[in-house]
């Protein structure tokens, strides 16, 4: 009896394997951490793997464009999910908004809690994302723009390639604040949540790539991140998410 059990054992955890998949997935940089947590719990859910590549919304899109075996897209905005659509690279209806993101002015040294003021402080660096790729740096510079900073601060500005080295140009020094996602630092340093109405909100959308269509797990993916577990997974990272 034994034997059997573990031979049904192995054939049961046999016929697992060879349904279980990888998934090619480019995440937002910002997302990073909630994407980990995400991808633990689909593996634990479905046995599918989720392998994460993370970079600049902007950045990604162009690997997509050159042809990057990306199956899912899960952008820091909602224009390049609608981009990839219209270009003829993603599945025409399945992008969708997975998060709403928070920007917060953070620093490790400064009290920046006293809300635009912080911007008056004196300083010599402040950090933000590529604006020309990185959907926090575009809010960051509506942001400046709407306070009234942007021309003045301009001169100061430290660019990273993505909202990770813009976190890290901060953490190390290099600048003295910086505009981040609030997911990234939340229980650290000093912060000032940026009020909503002086940026665009930041829709981040995601989307089933072309050569992810035929992949049962991408789509199975997509489908958990609506789901209540990952819903809680997303907002415990600092996030929003629109009602269903």
């Amino acid at each position: 009896m034994k034997l059997l059990a573990a031979l049904t054992l192995a054939l049961s955890l046999g016929t697992a394997a060879a349904y279980a998949d990888s998934v090619n997935v480019a995440v937002a940089a910002n997302f990073t951490a909630a994407a980990e947590k995400l991808a633990e719990a689909f593996k634990a859910e479905t046995g599918d793997e989720l392998v994460l590549s993370f970079g600049a919304s902007g950045a990604l899109y162009t690997q997509v464009t050159q042809g990057a075996p990306f199956d899912v897209f899960l952008s820091a905005d909602d224009t390049h999910p609608k981009k990839a659509i219209d270009d003829g690279l993603g599945v025409a209806g399945t992008n969708f908004t997975y998060a709403v993101g928070s920007l917060v002015l953070y620093s490790t040294t400064l009290d920046v809690s006293v809300g635009e003021a912080a911007l008056n402080l004196p300083f010599n660096k402040l950090a933000i994302g590529n604006p020309e790729s990185a959907p926090y740096g575009i809010a960051a510079v509506e942001a400046l723009k709407t306070l009234g900073k942007y021309d003045a601060i301009l001169p100061k500005l430290v660019i990273g390639e993505n909202i990770s080295q813009t976190l890290q140009f901060v953490d190390s020094g290099n600048a003295e604040l910086g505009f981040v996602a609030a997911s990234q630092v939340i229980g650290k340093g000093s912060q000032w949540l940026v009020p909503t109405e002086d940026h665009e909100p930041i829709l981040q959308d995601a989307v089933l790539l072309k050569t992810g269509a035929a992949k049962p797990a991408a789509a199975k993916f997509l489908e958990y991140l609506k789901s209540d577990a990952a819903v809680a997974i997303i907002t415990s990272a600092g996030y929003t998410v629109p009602a269903k």
